[in-house]
């Protein structure tokens, strides 16, 4: 790459280069699998927190929506029916979708909602993957109330590569909004001001005793000495990266994204919105004389106002009241904290889990960038490009090549206002709105470097991509430099998964293959971020063998 960029390729905020990859795509693999059925009723019902009793969607009268447990190479068949007056659709986080495009769920990219009366059924096969993902609705800000965990057992007779637990426990981490959060996002986009922030932070739903009126409503972990435990950790929380942590223990960082990593000890992690980690707990070998919290907080430098508060659970040994201890979390703004974390993220790379990092990379005349400004109204927007949804589904679209109105394959190279990114913005911060997307071929390699902006202070964003599993291979603060930040690069063993934060004030550097046909969506899970056009698209076209070419639609796909 020395020498080979220009400066407008310098100066860009994502740098995307491509080329062929010479190895195939991975097939669909038929296995003696399982298929798992679940029926989802989506309906109103009334819950309580804080003392406020209020109507709210849920999956089976359920909040958090119910587990779905499933080994590797499964196939999952999920019936929703949609009860509420508002548009609904779901996505299976982390799942590749491979060879079930139409499963993924984002609302107008891969399909159109389900309408009230109406039903959708979700199949699809979990092909090699294996650890803890979470399901999702994705149609507004429907998600803060609608999800749950999506846990992925290794195929039978193969181990853990890590201990054994004796037991295994998802914890997710929510937000609760006292008013209704449609309400929220709705006035927010009519006023162009920012939206109110949540109530309370919850885990598995429940506030904890740290909020007013919430002690009986807290999630309550019962262990035993001398025994390890799994915490399959996922932050479904609607617009706040979380610190958490336990009083008087560490744990073993094992897993990110459903990707095994190499283990590591630490008492406090960063967890995004998106994200999932598991953790191994072990606990004391004798019965301690208190309890102890589990807490989390938000991590933010936002310029902005967010929820400062503190969700906890108690970690408990004994059935009896006990004294309570508490841990240190890092103050909210904690970067150096938040990186010292991420920065310890390693793919296991072992011969049975191998890191399999594309390592040739040659320039292309296409860029990206990544970036949130603000006019008279609040907009985000990648490239300058603020992403507006169509009125129709855009994989209808590309598998019936009726693009004409619905998408352009034109997101722009590089941004249209260059300037110091990390530095004094421009005066002109304004941007454009459209549906575009980025079209490669099938098999294409991509490195993609998102570079965070100083437009209404320096934030980190989380970004996830559908139907792909990406490589971190670099990250540092302020602008990139592509002549001298590759030579850094880790393309040993970079932490693999399918969400990560651009750093505050800095930038973040992926890989990864686009092989699987389709239109995916990539966008920032900060939901008030993707409300305001923080997203784009990946067009993928279809690859020469019969598995790699997008299937038809199923018989049932909604209609706009």
């Amino acid at each position: 790459m020395d020498g080979a960029l220009s400066n407008s390729h310098f100066m860009s905020q994502i740098l995307l280069y491509t080329f062929a990859f010479l190895v195939l795509a991975l097939p669909v693999v038929q296995s003696a699998s399982v298929t798992r059925y679940y029926n989802f009723d989506v309906r109103l019902q009334n819950v309580t927190r804080l003392c406020k009793t209020k109507s709210i969607p849920t999956v089976n009268g359920q909040f958090p929506g119910p587990k779905i447990t499933v080994r590797e190479d499964d196939r999952i068949i999920v019936r929703v029916v949609n009860h509420l007056n508002y548009n609904v659709t779901f996505h299976w986080h982390g799942i590749r979708q491979l060879g079930s495009q139409w499963a993924d769920g984002p609302s107008y990219v891969t399909q159109c909602p389900i309408r009230s009366g109406q039903s959708y059924v979700y199949n699809f096969t979990v092909t090699g993957q294996r650890g803890t993902l979470w399901w999702h609705a994705h149609f507004s800000w429907l998600r803060v109330h609608l999800y749950g965990p999506l846990i992925i057992l290794p195929k039978e007779g193969v181990a853990y590569p890590f201990p054994q637990p004796y037991k295994e426990v998802p914890i997710m981490f929510g937000e609760w909004f006292n008013s209704d959060p449609e309400a929220v996002i709705k006035q927010a986009l009519q006023t162009g001001a920012g939206p109110n922030i949540s109530d309370a932070y919850t885990i598995n739903g429940l506030p904890g005793p740290l909020y007013n009126c919430s002690a009986k409503d807290t999630f309550k972990l019962n262990v035993k000495p001398g025994r390890t435990y799994l915490l399959r950790l996922i932050n479904a929380a609607l617009n706040s990266e979380l610190f958490f942590s336990i009083a008087n223990h560490s744990f073993t960082v094992v897993e990110t994204d459903a990707n095994y990593v190499k283990p590591f000890s630490t008492n406090t992690l960063l967890i995004s919105p998106g994200q999932t980690i598991n953790i191994l707990l072990s606990t004391h070998q004798t019965t301690p004389s208190s309890s102890f919290l589990m807490m989390a907080s938000p991590y933010t430098t936002t310029a902005g106002t967010f929820d400062n508060t503190t969700v906890a659970g108690i970690l408990k040994y004994t059935a009896k009241i006990l004294p309570i201890n508490k841990p240190t979390l890092p103050s909210f703004n904690d970067t150096g904290a938040a990186t010292n974390f991420t920065t310890k993220l390693r793919s296991l790379a072992s011969p049975s889990y191998p890191a399999r990092v594309p390592l040739k990379v040659e320039p292309s005349p296409k860029n990206g960038t990544c970036q949130g400004p603000n006019g008279t109204k609040f907009a985000a927007s990648i490239n300058n490009v603020s992403f507006v949804r169509p009125s129709i589904a855009m994989l209808e679209a590309q598998y019936y090549h009726f693009l004409e109105g619905v998408f352009t394959a034109d997101f722009p190279g590089v941004p249209l206002i260059p300037f110091n990114y990390t530095g004094t913005p421009p005066n002109n911060t304004f941007v454009s709105h459209g549906t575009k997307v980025v079209k490669l071929k099938f098999n294409t390699s991509v490195e993609l470097v998102m570079q965070d902006t100083s437009i209404q202070g320096a934030e980190s964003h989380p970004l996830h991509l559908h139907g792909h599993d990406f490589f971190v291979v670099g990250q540092g603060f302020g602008n990139f430099n592509p002549y001298k930040d590759p030579a850094q690069f880790n393309l040993i063993d970079p932490n693999e998964r399918n969400t990560v934060s651009v750093p505050s004030g800095g930038w973040v550097a992926i890989r990864f293959v686009l092989d699987n046909p389709g239109v995916w969506l990539m966008h920032c899970h900060l939901d008030v971020h993707l409300s305001w056009g923080l997203a784009m698209a990946w067009v993928v076209e279809d690859g020469p063998l019969c598995n790699q070419k997008l299937p038809p639609p199923p018989l049932d796909l909604p209609k706009c």
